[in-house]
């Protein structure tokens, strides 16, 4: 197993996961030790969920995946982005941002990780993981990077929303939007 390969995969897969914590740090005006292991949470979970998932459906998915992957990712980003920017023209300065629940960590971390299903379908060729335990074994440091890295992006944002205090969800939605737009941009152009 190439495991310097798969660690620069990792990192690069959990990118956009540890932007939108970053954002979700920033425009929380509580950052919490469970919300953020909640969040770090989800996002490893599905980092390492997806390729894995990638992995199963195999050669027979690929076309299909790579086919709609950045637009299930511009629409989940972009909706939750936008909907970011109106509370934030809404809301008076006491309110608080809306809760990081379940159904909105589900939708920010399949939206983050849908290159991680296409990324799936390679990553054995591309690692040297021919084996199950090997898939597994790389799923599994995909995940935990990815949640060690989304733990510290939660704790980062954190400190620029201190900075930004009423403007944080602003920017916050408006970066959800970009990185929405940027993976879309990055499929059509690539």
């Amino acid at each position: 197993m190439d495991t310097i390969a798969l660690v620069g995969i990792a990192v690069g897969l959990s990118m956009d996961a540890f932007a939108v914590s970053v954002t979700n740090g920033a425009v929380q005006k509580k950052v919490t030790p469970s919300m953020a292991l909640r969040m770090a949470g989800f996002f490893g979970f599905f980092q390492g969920f997806m390729p894995f998932l990638g992995w199963l459906i195999g050669k027979a998915g690929e076309s299909f995946i790579g086919s709609i992957d950045h637009w299930i990712a511009l629409i989940l980003l972009g909706f939750i982005g936008i909907q970011m920017i109106v509370e934030s023209r809404r809301k008076d300065e006491d309110s608080e941002p809306d809760e990081l629940n379940v159904r909105r960590l589900t939708a920010l971390a399949i939206a983050t990780s849908i290159d991680a299903l296409a990324t799936g379908i390679i990553l054995p060729t591309a690692v040297r993981a021919n084996t199950v335990p090997l898939m597994v074994l790389s799923v599994c440091l995909i995940a935990v990077i990815t949640f060690i890295l989304c733990l510290v992006g939660v704790w980062v944002g954190k400190k620029f929303g201190d900075l930004l205090s009423d403007k944080a969800e602003l920017l916050g939605g408006i970066v959800l939007v970009l990185i929405g737009v940027k993976i879309f941009c990055d499929h059509m152009l690539g």
